[in-house]
Protein backbone atom coordinates (compact mmCIF):
# COMPACT_ATOMS: atom_id res chain seq x y z
CA UNK A 1 0.00 0.00 0.00
CA UNK A 2 1.28 3.46 -0.93
CA UNK A 3 0.86 6.52 1.28
CA UNK A 4 -2.20 8.64 0.62
CA UNK A 5 -1.40 11.33 -1.94
CA UNK A 6 -1.54 14.62 -0.04
CA UNK A 7 0.16 16.78 -2.64
CA UNK A 8 0.71 17.03 -6.38
CA UNK A 9 -0.27 19.00 -9.46
CA UNK A 10 -3.71 20.02 -10.66
CA UNK A 11 -4.92 18.65 -13.99
CA UNK A 12 -6.38 21.97 -15.02
CA UNK A 13 -7.21 25.44 -13.72
CA UNK A 14 -9.71 27.83 -15.23
CA UNK A 15 -10.00 31.38 -13.90
CA UNK A 16 -12.74 33.75 -15.04
CA UNK A 17 -11.94 36.58 -12.68
CA UNK A 18 -8.89 38.11 -11.05
CA UNK A 19 -8.25 35.86 -8.03
CA UNK A 20 -5.40 35.58 -5.56
CA UNK A 21 -2.63 33.25 -6.69
CA UNK A 22 -2.44 31.35 -3.39
CA UNK A 23 -5.83 29.83 -2.65
CA UNK A 24 -6.97 28.14 0.57
CA UNK A 25 -10.24 26.36 -0.17
CA UNK A 26 -12.73 24.60 2.11
CA UNK A 27 -14.63 21.97 0.15
CA UNK A 28 -18.41 21.83 0.55
CA UNK A 29 -21.22 19.58 -0.59
CA UNK A 30 -23.59 22.02 -2.28
CA UNK A 31 -26.59 19.76 -1.61
CA UNK A 32 -26.06 20.24 2.11
CA UNK A 33 -24.74 23.79 2.47
CA UNK A 34 -24.32 26.91 0.42
CA UNK A 35 -20.98 28.69 -0.02
CA UNK A 36 -20.61 31.11 2.89
CA UNK A 37 -17.38 32.88 2.03
CA UNK A 38 -14.60 33.37 -0.50
CA UNK A 39 -12.75 30.28 0.73
CA UNK A 40 -15.61 27.87 0.01
CA UNK A 41 -15.47 25.69 -3.11
CA UNK A 42 -18.06 23.16 -4.28
CA UNK A 43 -16.65 19.64 -4.42
CA UNK A 44 -17.71 17.65 -7.48
CA UNK A 45 -16.66 13.99 -7.61
CA UNK A 46 -17.18 11.34 -10.27
CA UNK A 47 -18.67 13.93 -12.61
CA UNK A 48 -21.91 14.13 -10.66
CA UNK A 49 -23.53 17.43 -9.70
CA UNK A 50 -25.85 17.18 -6.71
CA UNK A 51 -26.55 20.89 -6.79
CA UNK A 52 -24.73 23.55 -8.74
CA UNK A 53 -24.13 27.08 -7.51
CA UNK A 54 -22.68 28.95 -10.51
CA UNK A 55 -21.12 31.91 -8.66
CA UNK A 56 -18.97 29.68 -6.49
CA UNK A 57 -15.49 28.25 -6.94
CA UNK A 58 -15.38 24.52 -7.65
CA UNK A 59 -13.01 21.60 -7.28
CA UNK A 60 -13.56 18.67 -9.64
CA UNK A 61 -12.07 15.23 -9.01
CA UNK A 62 -11.62 13.24 -12.22
CA UNK A 63 -13.23 15.11 -15.08
CA UNK A 64 -15.04 18.42 -15.20
CA UNK A 65 -18.61 18.08 -16.52
CA UNK A 66 -19.81 20.41 -19.22
CA UNK A 67 -21.97 23.35 -18.26
CA UNK A 68 -20.30 24.09 -14.95
CA UNK A 69 -19.34 27.77 -14.99
CA UNK A 70 -17.23 28.95 -12.07
CA UNK A 71 -15.02 31.95 -11.33
CA UNK A 72 -12.37 29.44 -10.27
CA UNK A 73 -12.44 25.83 -11.45
CA UNK A 74 -9.75 23.38 -10.34
CA UNK A 75 -9.62 19.85 -11.71
CA UNK A 76 -7.72 17.15 -9.81
CA UNK A 77 -6.76 13.60 -10.70
CA UNK A 78 -8.40 10.47 -9.32
CA UNK A 79 -5.65 10.15 -6.71
CA UNK A 80 -7.56 12.85 -4.80
CA UNK A 81 -10.80 10.85 -4.78
CA UNK A 82 -10.57 10.55 -0.98
CA UNK A 83 -11.45 14.24 -0.60
CA UNK A 84 -14.72 15.03 1.13
CA UNK A 85 -16.76 17.98 2.39
CA UNK A 86 -14.96 19.94 5.07
CA UNK A 87 -11.51 19.11 3.73
CA UNK A 88 -9.19 22.04 3.02
CA UNK A 89 -6.81 22.48 0.07
CA UNK A 90 -3.94 24.84 -0.57
CA UNK A 91 -3.46 25.68 -4.25
CA UNK A 92 -0.82 27.80 -5.99
CA UNK A 93 -2.47 28.76 -9.25
CA UNK A 94 0.73 29.86 -11.00
CA UNK A 95 2.57 26.56 -10.48
CA UNK A 96 -0.45 24.25 -10.28
CA UNK A 97 0.77 22.79 -7.00
CA UNK A 98 -1.94 21.50 -4.68
CA UNK A 99 -1.76 20.16 -1.13
CA UNK A 100 -4.37 18.66 1.16
CA UNK A 101 -3.99 20.73 4.31
CA UNK A 102 -6.77 19.22 6.43
CA UNK A 103 -9.10 16.22 6.24
CA UNK A 104 -12.23 16.39 8.36
CA UNK A 105 -12.55 12.58 8.60
CA UNK A 106 -8.98 12.09 9.87
CA UNK A 107 -7.77 11.93 13.48
CA UNK A 108 -4.21 12.71 12.37
CA UNK A 109 -4.24 16.27 11.04
CA UNK A 110 -0.91 18.03 11.39
CA UNK A 111 0.73 21.17 10.04
CA UNK A 112 4.36 21.68 9.07
CA UNK A 113 5.29 25.09 10.46
CA UNK A 114 8.77 25.33 8.97
CA UNK A 115 11.45 23.22 7.31
CA UNK A 116 14.25 25.13 9.06
CA UNK A 117 15.92 23.61 12.12
CA UNK A 118 18.87 24.08 14.46
CA UNK A 119 19.30 20.29 14.74
CA UNK A 120 20.41 17.80 12.11
CA UNK A 121 19.10 14.57 13.63
CA UNK A 122 20.62 11.40 12.19
CA UNK A 123 17.16 9.86 11.70
CA UNK A 124 15.18 13.00 10.78
CA UNK A 125 12.07 12.16 8.75
CA UNK A 126 11.76 15.79 7.59
CA UNK A 127 15.34 16.78 6.65
CA UNK A 128 15.88 20.48 7.39
CA UNK A 129 16.25 23.12 4.71
CA UNK A 130 17.67 26.61 5.02
CA UNK A 131 14.80 28.32 3.24
CA UNK A 132 12.53 31.31 3.69
CA UNK A 133 9.26 29.51 4.37
CA UNK A 134 7.36 32.02 6.48
CA UNK A 135 4.49 31.64 4.02
CA UNK A 136 3.67 28.32 5.72
CA UNK A 137 2.62 30.13 8.89
CA UNK A 138 0.61 32.60 6.82
CA UNK A 139 -1.19 29.73 5.11
CA UNK A 140 -1.96 27.91 8.36
CA UNK A 141 -3.37 31.12 9.85
CA UNK A 142 -5.81 31.16 6.92
CA UNK A 143 -6.69 27.50 7.42
CA UNK A 144 -7.44 27.53 11.17
CA UNK A 145 -10.73 29.51 10.91
CA UNK A 146 -11.97 27.06 8.25
CA UNK A 147 -11.42 23.87 10.27
CA UNK A 148 -14.41 21.94 11.55
CA UNK A 149 -15.25 23.12 15.06
CA UNK A 150 -15.57 19.52 16.28
CA UNK A 151 -12.02 18.50 15.30
CA UNK A 152 -10.60 16.60 18.26
CA UNK A 153 -6.87 17.03 17.64
CA UNK A 154 -4.34 19.09 15.70
CA UNK A 155 -0.57 18.64 15.58
CA UNK A 156 2.11 21.20 14.72
CA UNK A 157 5.62 20.21 13.75
CA UNK A 158 8.77 21.23 11.87
CA UNK A 159 11.68 21.73 11.40
CA UNK A 160 12.02 23.67 14.62
CA UNK A 161 8.90 25.78 15.23
CA UNK A 162 10.48 27.88 17.98
CA UNK A 163 12.85 29.51 15.50
CA UNK A 164 9.80 31.72 14.80
CA UNK A 165 8.41 31.58 18.33
CA UNK A 166 6.55 34.91 18.28
CA UNK A 167 4.56 33.94 15.19
CA UNK A 168 3.98 30.41 16.46
CA UNK A 169 2.62 31.74 19.76
CA UNK A 170 0.21 33.97 17.83
CA UNK A 171 -0.87 30.99 15.72
CA UNK A 172 -1.55 28.95 18.87
CA UNK A 173 -3.60 31.81 20.28
CA UNK A 174 -5.63 31.87 17.08
CA UNK A 175 -6.16 28.11 17.38
CA UNK A 176 -7.27 28.54 20.98
CA UNK A 177 -9.84 31.15 19.96
CA UNK A 178 -11.14 29.41 16.83
CA UNK A 179 -11.01 25.80 18.12
CA UNK A 180 -11.24 25.93 21.93
CA UNK A 181 -12.25 22.26 22.24
CA UNK A 182 -9.48 20.91 20.03
CA UNK A 183 -6.43 19.31 21.67
CA UNK A 184 -3.22 20.84 20.28
CA UNK A 185 0.23 19.23 20.35
CA UNK A 186 3.43 20.92 19.13
CA UNK A 187 6.71 19.11 18.46
CA UNK A 188 9.92 21.01 19.20
CA UNK A 189 13.45 20.20 20.27
CA UNK A 190 12.71 22.34 23.33
CA UNK A 191 15.90 24.38 23.31
CA UNK A 192 14.02 27.62 22.72
CA UNK A 193 12.43 27.34 26.16
CA UNK A 194 15.80 28.16 27.74
CA UNK A 195 14.75 31.73 26.94
CA UNK A 196 12.39 32.85 29.73
CA UNK A 197 10.63 35.20 27.29
CA UNK A 198 9.67 32.22 25.12
CA UNK A 199 8.50 30.13 28.08
CA UNK A 200 6.45 32.98 29.52
CA UNK A 201 4.83 33.63 26.14
CA UNK A 202 3.99 29.93 25.82
CA UNK A 203 2.38 29.85 29.26
CA UNK A 204 0.44 33.03 28.48
CA UNK A 205 -1.44 31.26 25.67
CA UNK A 206 -3.55 29.54 28.35
CA UNK A 207 -4.94 26.98 25.95
CA UNK A 208 -7.05 24.46 27.92
CA UNK A 209 -5.57 21.47 26.07
CA UNK A 210 -2.14 22.44 24.75
CA UNK A 211 0.90 20.17 25.10
CA UNK A 212 4.45 20.14 23.77
CA UNK A 213 6.47 17.12 22.68
CA UNK A 214 10.23 17.31 23.29
CA UNK A 215 12.77 14.55 22.49
CA UNK A 216 15.39 13.25 24.89
CA UNK A 217 17.26 10.46 23.16
CA UNK A 218 19.55 9.33 25.97
CA UNK A 219 20.41 9.88 29.61
CA UNK A 220 23.96 10.52 28.40
CA UNK A 221 24.34 14.08 27.16
CA UNK A 222 26.96 13.19 24.54
CA UNK A 223 24.72 10.54 22.99
CA UNK A 224 21.73 12.90 22.79
CA UNK A 225 23.92 15.60 21.29
CA UNK A 226 25.29 13.11 18.76
CA UNK A 227 21.82 12.02 17.68
CA UNK A 228 20.70 15.62 17.13
CA UNK A 229 24.13 16.74 15.87
CA UNK A 230 24.23 19.79 18.14
CA UNK A 231 26.73 20.29 20.95
CA UNK A 232 25.10 21.34 24.22
CA UNK A 233 21.59 20.43 23.07
CA UNK A 234 20.94 18.02 25.96
CA UNK A 235 21.54 20.63 28.66
CA UNK A 236 19.35 23.24 26.95
CA UNK A 237 16.58 20.71 26.29
CA UNK A 238 16.41 19.59 29.92
CA UNK A 239 16.49 23.18 31.17
CA UNK A 240 13.67 24.05 28.77
CA UNK A 241 11.54 21.21 30.15
CA UNK A 242 12.21 22.29 33.73
CA UNK A 243 11.17 25.85 32.96
CA UNK A 244 7.97 24.71 31.25
CA UNK A 245 6.98 22.49 34.16
CA UNK A 246 7.77 25.27 36.63
CA UNK A 247 5.01 27.24 34.86
CA UNK A 248 2.62 24.28 34.94
CA UNK A 249 2.77 23.47 31.22
CA UNK A 250 2.05 20.03 29.75
CA UNK A 251 5.18 18.28 28.45
CA UNK A 252 5.64 14.98 26.66
CA UNK A 253 9.13 13.46 26.34
CA UNK A 254 9.75 11.49 23.15
CA UNK A 255 12.40 8.83 22.57
CA UNK A 256 12.85 7.48 19.03
CA UNK A 257 14.14 3.91 19.17
CA UNK A 258 16.98 2.93 16.85
CA UNK A 259 20.39 1.29 17.12
CA UNK A 260 21.92 4.30 18.89
CA UNK A 261 19.15 4.83 21.45
CA UNK A 262 17.38 1.48 21.91
CA UNK A 263 20.28 -0.44 23.55
CA UNK A 264 20.30 2.16 26.37
CA UNK A 265 16.55 2.58 26.74
CA UNK A 266 16.56 1.08 30.26
CA UNK A 267 19.13 3.62 31.40
CA UNK A 268 17.14 6.41 29.75
CA UNK A 269 13.92 5.29 31.45
CA UNK A 270 15.66 5.17 34.84
CA UNK A 271 17.01 8.69 34.31
CA UNK A 272 13.59 10.03 33.30
CA UNK A 273 11.90 8.36 36.29
CA UNK A 274 14.44 9.85 38.70
CA UNK A 275 14.97 13.30 37.19
CA UNK A 276 11.79 14.17 35.25
CA UNK A 277 9.04 12.15 36.97
CA UNK A 278 6.71 15.14 36.68
CA UNK A 279 6.46 15.13 32.87
CA UNK A 280 2.96 14.39 31.60
CA UNK A 281 3.83 11.57 29.22
CA UNK A 282 6.75 9.59 27.80
CA UNK A 283 6.42 8.27 24.24
CA UNK A 284 8.77 5.46 23.18
CA UNK A 285 8.61 5.48 19.39
CA UNK A 286 9.51 3.04 16.65
CA UNK A 287 11.60 4.47 13.81
CA UNK A 288 10.05 5.67 10.55
CA UNK A 289 12.55 4.57 7.91
CA UNK A 290 12.45 7.67 5.77
CA UNK A 291 14.47 10.86 5.32
CA UNK A 292 17.90 10.68 6.96
CA UNK A 293 17.06 7.26 8.41
CA UNK A 294 17.50 5.82 4.92
CA UNK A 295 20.87 7.49 4.42
CA UNK A 296 22.00 6.31 7.87
CA UNK A 297 20.50 2.86 7.64
CA UNK A 298 23.68 1.01 8.63
CA UNK A 299 23.98 3.17 11.73
CA UNK A 300 20.34 3.11 12.80
CA UNK A 301 18.58 -0.10 11.87
CA UNK A 302 17.93 -2.57 14.67
CA UNK A 303 15.27 -5.25 14.68
CA UNK A 304 12.77 -4.39 17.46
CA UNK A 305 12.96 -8.01 18.47
CA UNK A 306 16.55 -7.38 19.57
CA UNK A 307 15.51 -4.79 22.16
CA UNK A 308 12.19 -6.37 23.10
CA UNK A 309 13.28 -7.21 26.66
CA UNK A 310 14.90 -3.82 27.24
CA UNK A 311 11.78 -2.00 26.01
CA UNK A 312 9.56 -4.05 28.32
CA UNK A 313 11.79 -3.21 31.29
CA UNK A 314 11.88 0.48 30.37
CA UNK A 315 8.09 0.61 30.21
CA UNK A 316 7.85 -1.13 33.57
CA UNK A 317 10.32 1.32 35.16
CA UNK A 318 8.31 4.32 34.02
CA UNK A 319 4.97 2.75 34.89
CA UNK A 320 6.10 1.84 38.41
CA UNK A 321 7.33 5.43 38.83
CA UNK A 322 3.83 6.55 37.81
CA UNK A 323 5.10 8.31 34.72
CA UNK A 324 2.46 7.88 31.97
CA UNK A 325 4.13 5.94 29.13
CA UNK A 326 3.10 4.73 25.68
CA UNK A 327 4.76 2.78 22.88
CA UNK A 328 4.21 4.16 19.39
CA UNK A 329 4.76 2.86 15.87
CA UNK A 330 5.53 -0.78 16.76
CA UNK A 331 3.21 -3.74 15.98
CA UNK A 332 2.14 -6.10 18.73
CA UNK A 333 4.03 -9.08 17.30
CA UNK A 334 7.43 -7.47 18.00
CA UNK A 335 6.49 -6.48 21.56
CA UNK A 336 6.60 -8.42 24.81
CA UNK A 337 3.04 -9.14 25.90
CA UNK A 338 3.60 -7.06 29.03
CA UNK A 339 3.95 -4.01 26.75
CA UNK A 340 0.71 -4.56 24.84
CA UNK A 341 -1.45 -2.42 27.18
CA UNK A 342 0.90 0.52 26.49
CA UNK A 343 1.01 0.16 22.68
CA UNK A 344 -0.92 2.74 20.64
CA UNK A 345 -2.29 2.97 17.10
CA UNK A 346 -0.12 5.97 16.43
CA UNK A 347 0.89 5.94 12.76
CA UNK A 348 -0.95 8.64 10.82
CA UNK A 349 -3.71 7.14 8.69
CA UNK A 350 -2.33 8.55 5.43
CA UNK A 351 0.90 6.53 5.80
CA UNK A 352 -0.37 3.52 7.76
CA UNK A 353 -0.48 0.03 6.28
CA UNK A 354 -0.50 -3.67 7.17
CA UNK A 355 1.35 -6.59 5.62
CA UNK A 356 -0.29 -9.59 3.89
CA UNK A 357 0.51 -11.81 6.87
CA UNK A 358 -1.53 -9.47 9.07
CA UNK A 359 -4.79 -10.58 7.43
CA UNK A 360 -5.52 -13.31 9.97
CA UNK A 361 -4.06 -11.55 13.01
CA UNK A 362 -6.30 -11.37 16.08
CA UNK A 363 -4.71 -8.05 17.09
CA UNK A 364 -4.97 -6.23 13.76
CA UNK A 365 -7.83 -3.91 14.70
CA UNK A 366 -5.82 -2.63 17.67
CA UNK A 367 -2.33 -2.77 16.17
CA UNK A 368 -0.22 0.20 15.07
CA UNK A 369 0.69 -1.57 11.84
CA UNK A 370 3.53 -0.26 9.68
CA UNK A 371 4.75 2.87 7.91
CA UNK A 372 4.12 2.87 4.17
CA UNK A 373 6.49 5.81 3.70
CA UNK A 374 10.19 5.70 2.89
CA UNK A 375 11.74 2.24 2.66
CA UNK A 376 9.89 0.14 5.21
CA UNK A 377 11.96 -2.52 6.99
CA UNK A 378 10.49 -5.59 8.62
CA UNK A 379 11.38 -7.39 11.81
CA UNK A 380 11.98 -11.13 11.64
CA UNK A 381 9.26 -11.43 14.30
CA UNK A 382 6.37 -10.32 12.07
CA UNK A 383 3.63 -12.95 12.21
CA UNK A 384 -0.10 -13.08 12.87
CA UNK A 385 -1.20 -13.45 16.48
CA UNK A 386 -3.85 -16.12 17.08
CA UNK A 387 -4.90 -14.77 20.48
CA UNK A 388 -4.96 -11.24 21.80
Amino acid sequence: MKPLVLGGKVKAVEIDNDVHNHQVLRLIDASVEQPSGPNDAVLVKEGRLKLWVPPSAAVFVGERPEGTPAPLAITLGEEFSYLGPGDILGVHLDTGKVRTLYRRSSRHNGFLLTERCNHYCVMCSQPPKNVNDGWLLDEIARVIPLIDFETSYLGFTGGEPLLEWQRVVELLRLTRDMLPNTAVHLLTNGRGFVNAEVTDAWASIQHPNLSVGIPIYSAVDAIHDYVVQALGAFDETVLGILRLKELGQRVEVRVVLHAVTAPRIVETAQWLARNLPFVDHVALMGLENTGFAIANDRLLWIDPLDFQEELALAVDILDVARVPVSVYNLPFCVLDQKVWPFARQSISDWKNTYLPQCAGCAAKTNCAGFFSTGRPKQSRAIEPLHTF
